[in-house]
């Protein structure tokens, strides 16, 4: 009789399943911004994973590239994403701006972005909650 018992396969694919759903939520790390709500359009799901430039309510600037809780000055995020861009060129650039940061703080850097090669950069909300 040649039959494969699939049982332990079966095992050790539920366990890596867990696994892979309780690390899953972890891998999306960051700095803690309080993102505002607005109604938008999905942007179409891109192969790479984008390059997120994280402002904190105080101003601040992060970049999710090597330690994300170093905080950056303009010029220095422009120049990595500067090097970035020119490795790939077609790479996402989303901003990740606190709702209480000034308008003026989120437009300087995103010109600061597009001057360092990116196409175009992309703004994170939140969708809004829905009236009970």
């Amino acid at each position: 009789m040649a039959e494969i018992n699939v049982v332990p396969y079966i095992d050790v694919m539920l366990v890596l399943l867990i696994i892979f759903m309780v690390t899953a939520p972890m891998l999306m790390q960051g700095v803690k911004v309080e993102l505002p709500e607005a109604s938008a359009e999905p942007v179409e799901d891109q192969d790479s994973e984008p390059l997120i430039v994280s402002v904190d309510a105080s101003g601040q600037l992060f970049l999710n590239l090597g330690d994300e809780k170093q905080v950056l000055s303009l010029a220095t995020v422009r120049e990595r994403v500067s090097t970035v861009m020119r490795r790939t060129p077609e790479k996402p650039v989303l901003v990740w701006g606190d709702k209480a940061v000034a308008y003026g703080t989120v437009v300087t850097l995103m010109a600061a972005l597009q001057e360092a090669g990116a196409p175009s950069v992309g703004l994170v909300t939140e969708n809004p909650e829905p009236p009970q």
